[in-house]
């Protein structure tokens, strides 16, 4: 009986330190198991900063990308409307000096041109070009000046050219021309036009 007992206490002393040990290996698993996952939980937690920060750099990007896009497209359309105004303008400008052919003022300015441009070429022999309207008040012109001036040795080109008036000067072998035509003069002005036109737009004038 006596025997029984010590067996008996025995196997309830190694059960019981059996237990301790398990239940001392559960509680160390346990706080191990919270330590991974407050772990865990600090590694989502930057995850997540990182995502929100990463969403709203993109968003800063697409909005930079939209407001640029949308000054672009207006700075285009500024552009669009200012060469149509150019445009227009010029063409009215054309539309008169066409119809300018037959007045005084149209006369005097061409023989002024005609002189200028005879002189700029400062070589003996010149052919003048100019458009077919114009070839007879060219010549007349030409005529007029050689004798105020008989060392001028200018004639009118058997070629014209298609320009709403003025003049275009080249020596007798070629190496030189000035173009004196209306149609250069008006794109000399152009980018004046552009610059006014877009002061207007602006409200600058």
């Amino acid at each position: 009986m006596s025997s029984n007992s010590a067996l008996e206490r025995t196997i309830s002393k190694v059960l019981s330190q059996k237990e301790t040990e398990l239940i001392s290996q559960i509680d160390s698993a346990y706080q191990e198991s919270l330590k991974n996952l407050e772990a865990s939980q600090g590694k989502l937690e930057g995850e997540r900063t990182r995502i929100v920060e990463s969403a709203k750099k993109q968003a800063e990007n697409i909005k930079r990308q939209i407001v640029g896009s949308s000054r672009l497209a207006a700075r285009n359309q500024e552009l669009l409307i200012i060469e149509n105004a150019v445009i227009n303008a010029f063409e009215q400008a054309r539309r008169k000096l066409a119809d300018a052919g037959d007045k005084e003022s149209y006369k005097s300015l061409m023989a002024g041109v005609i002189e200028e441009s005879v002189s700029s070429i400062g070589s003996g022999k010149v052919s003048v070009e100019c458009n077919k309207n114009d070839s007879e008040l060219v010549r007349k012109i030409i005529a007029d000046l050689q004798k105020k001036n008989p060392k001028v040795e200018a004639s009118v080109s058997g070629h014209s050219i298609d320009i709403i008036g003025g003049i275009r000067v080249k020596s007798a072998d070629g190496s030189m021309t000035y173009d004196n035509t209306i149609d250069s003069r008006i794109e000399r002005l152009k980018p004046l036009i552009r610059k006014n036109i877009a002061r207007m737009l602006r409200g600058e004038e």
